[in-house]
């Protein structure tokens, strides 16, 4: 009989250890849900963070986009309007050069004729 009271007192204490066990893993498995929940809801508010800061950057790479294309056409213009310029310049250096060169060949043939009729006197 003394075994089976020893017995019996050994489950009883095991039994409350097991049960004493058991609500202390039922506290950390109540902890670790919530911990869970406080994750996943961290975890949304990254992704809405991410994606309102992605949406951002697209904006700011738009206008970037935007700016640059605008600069573009406008070097092009200017470009554009230099190259006119610059061919005005040209022909009318041309024209210039043109010019000299029929004015250089009338002062050798007035030489001439001038030389000419500085011998004959």
């Amino acid at each position: 009989m003394e075994q089976q009271t020893m017995l019996k007192e050994i489950l009883k204490a095991l039994d409350l250890y097991a049960s004493d066990f058991r609500s202390q893993i039922a506290a950390l498995d109540k902890k670790i849900e919530a911990i869970d929940k406080k994750v996943e809801a961290m975890n949304g508010e990254f992704r809405r963070k991410f994606v309102e800061i992605d949406k951002r950057i697209q904006e700011m790479d738009d206008r970037l986009e935007g700016r640059i294309d605008r600069l573009e056409n406008e070097m092009n213009e200017r470009f554009n309007r230099l190259e006119t310029k610059i061919d005005n310049l040209r022909i009318e250096l041309i024209e210039t050069q043109e010019t000299v060169d029929f004015h250089s060949a009338k002062i050798a043939q007035h030489d001439r004729k001038i030389r000419k009729l500085s011998q004959q006197q």
